[in-house]
């Protein structure tokens, strides 16, 4: 149970949620699939794998190897993107495909957290780009998300400043942790994936929501408490008066999110070739 006022004499606290299956019912990447193809960034071929992409995704889950394999492919796809055609893109199609898919049940965590004085922080390994306004949406305090490389010409070189994933969420945790004054044995933490173990494992309240195998087997070893979520609700229906922010507030920039659209199929081609073996 969470307790209802943190008092404020005592350290400060947070609670560090992940976003895809975590916070909304489908992959924040996979999502700007059709948006990206209707602005020219991705072709037909790409947005048909996208499909197939999402179905793998909320299947399964996937692995280290897997993820790094999809890293590499998104940044050589990204390559050469005009960040601000991508951002109006996003700014424009947010609500419409974000907003129907956050989980009712998410949603009600973070405005308790919120109610309780515990700030509230997004931890995901897609692209700032695509976590900030949906952070935003969501009322979060704090975005921890990668971060993609942009040159001088205004488009993205194709590398990664940096990568949220795994160990790396950990140490952001920790760091924001000593710079906002966090205790973090008095901090809560939630995810769906076996990846973020080194995160929860990082705060004294941990939760597995929606978990994959490998993180219900942990958190059922350790004790863990597992959550599930499977209300997707807009937020419109839960709050009548909820008004969309301005446009401004909502510029994005989503190469990774879009990127991943066609990297699904290299992961499908990876679990197929591994299962034919």
């Amino acid at each position: 149970m969470l307790s209802t006022v943190e008092n404020h004499s005592m350290p400060r606290t947070a609670a560090f949620f992940d976003l895809d299956k975590t916070v909304i019912a489908k992959s924040s990447t996979l999502t700007f699939s059709k948006s990206f193809y209707q602005g020219g960034l991705i072709n037909r071929r790409a947005v048909l794998r996208t499909a197939y992409s999402q179905f793998v995704f909320l299947a399964g889950g996937a692995d280290h190897d897997q993820m790094e394999r999809m890293r590499k492919y998104l940044s050589a796809l990204c390559r050469g993107w005009n960040v601000q055609q991508v951002k109006e893109i996003v700014a424009e199609t947010l609500h419409d495909l974000i907003d129907p898919i956050i989980y009712d049940e998410a949603a009600t965590l973070i405005e308790r957290h919120h109610t309780a004085g515990r700030d509230v922080v997004i931890v995901s390994t897609s692209g700032a780009e695509v976590v900030e306004p949906i952070g935003e949406l969501l009322g979060a305090d704090r975005v921890v998300a990668t971060r993609m490389v942009v040159g001088d010409d205004g488009c993205f070189t194709g590398e990664v400043e940096y990568y949220a994933y795994g160990p790396t969420k950990a140490e952001a945790i920790r760091e924001l942790a000593e710079s906002e004054g966090y205790d973090l044995a008095r901090c809560y933490a939630y995810s769906d994936s076996v990846t973020d173990v080194p995160m929860l494992e990082s705060v004294g309240h941990p939760h597995a929501v929606n978990p994959d195998r490998a993180l219900r087997r942990e958190a059922l070893t350790r004790e863990w408490p597992i959550l599930d979520f499977h209300r997707p609700v807009r937020l419109k229906q839960r709050f009548p008066a909820f008004s969309v922010p301005p446009r401004p507030a909502l510029v994005a920039a989503a190469a990774i999110g879009a990127a991943a659209a066609t990297a699904g199929l290299v992961w499908y081609a990876s679990r197929r070739r591994a299962v034919v073996a």
